[in-house]
């Protein structure tokens, strides 16, 4: 899903990155590059018979990401085996400041363990439905007790856990936790989730430690989409509305 990948480049731009490469399989890449702003670069790398990521392109990332000072990890990567196998193992393995979110964390639930290895930071970023296949708790039991969800998995498997809705709550692994106030309804649209992510990204790029970039990603995210909502309305906003906002509240 390229339009994920673009949305979350443009926002991690537009909340303070100085340079944004997006990773896709080598087929894909001249119909990103059309797709995508002109100020994102991409690095088309190995892919399977099926067009997705092999896992050979490990290798490739592997060469080239001491370059880079924080990565987004998951917004239209697949499900395809080789991606949810390259996926496991770059959270693993990736010694950089690691956001997971979306396709990332349906690979990352196979094995929530591998979550107690890296050196790293790692943010993830699941909403009621992901974070129910992370814990196997049923999304209502998770809606009743959000805060001590996201607080215990946070603690137990030593990452920032932000869990998305109403009212989203970061919480680290010592027991620190925000309940953020920003937002409203017209933000569960298409690719809002991806905006959030290229926000978190770029504030962990800039410095920011995990808790803090989390947290801040999570106000300002909402806060652009209170801009959104008043300037296009809840009904008809979009998430490239969202990204629009970014520079104002920033």
């Amino acid at each position: 899903m390229l339009g994920a990948a673009a949305l979350s480049c443009l926002a991690a731009m537009r909340s303070g990155a100085g340079l944004v490469t997006a990773a896709v399989p080598r087929r894909l890449n001249l119909t990103l590059q059309k797709k995508i702003a002109n100020v994102i670069m991409t690095m088309p790398l190995a892919q399977n018979r099926q067009g997705a990521f092999s896992f050979k392109a490990l290798d490739e990332l592997k060469r080239i990401w001491d370059r880079y000072d924080a990565v987004g990890l998951g917004p239209g990567l697949g499900r395809d085996a080789s991606v949810v196998q390259l996926a496991r193992r770059f959270i693993l393995d990736c010694p950089k400041p690691l956001v997971v979110d979306a396709d990332a964390l349906f690979a990352l639930a196979k094995d929530t363990s591998i979550l107690l290895k890296p050196r790293q930071a790692r943010i993830l970023t699941p909403h009621p439905g992901e974070m129910s296949r992370l814990t196997g708790q049923s999304i209502d039991k998770i809606e009743n007790s959000r805060l001590k969800t996201a607080r215990d998995f946070a603690k137990a498997h030593h990452c920032v856990l932000l869990l998305k809705g109403h009212r989203t709550i970061v919480a680290n692994p010592a027991g620190k936790t925000y309940v953020n106030k920003t937002g409203n309804a017209g933000m569960a649209t298409a690719g809002s989730g991806d905006v959030l992510t290229g926000m978190i990204t770029a504030f962990l790029g800039q410095g920011m430690e995990a808790f803090e970039a989390a947290k801040y990603g999570a106000y300002y995210h909402g806060k652009a989409g209170d801009l959104a909502a008043r300037k296009k309305g809840s009904v008809s906003m979009i998430a490239s509305d969202i990204i629009d906002q970014i520079p104002h509240v920033l």
